[in-house]
């Protein structure tokens, strides 16, 4: 099981989770607000403020999953532009699901 963590552009979330949605098998997500900034920095005149913000999506998927995740997230989020975001994979050793007390290293 991996986690793919993705900081994409909020304006592109819906059209990433649409996509997401339509992979057969896809676990599900989580969305977070956050604000970042990675190489390329704004300059605020007034406040000098360089964090733009962004949306982080977690998803815990089993490992035939991670591919075709990952490249929907890159294709789907591009617009070309400097600061369309990051997508990261993780390990993840194992997982538990409260309702029912299961436990696998492959619970996505």
């Amino acid at each position: 099981m991996k986690e793919i963590r993705a900081y994409i552009q909020p304006h592109r979330l819906s059209h990433v989770t649409m996509a997401l949605m339509e992979i057969p098998g896809f676990p599900g997500m989580t969305i977070i607000d956050c604000e970042g900034f990675g190489r390329e920095r704004t300059e605020h005149i007034q406040d000098y403020k360089p964090f733009l913000p962004k949306k982080r999506l977690e998803i815990f998927a089993p490992d035939s999953l991670v591919d075709i995740i990952f490249e929907t997230i890159m294709h789907v989020a591009h617009s070309g532009h400097h600061g369309d975001g990051k997508v990261y994979i993780l390990d993840a050793i194992e997982g538990g699901r409260i309702s029912t007390g299961e436990r696998d290293a492959d619970l996505g």
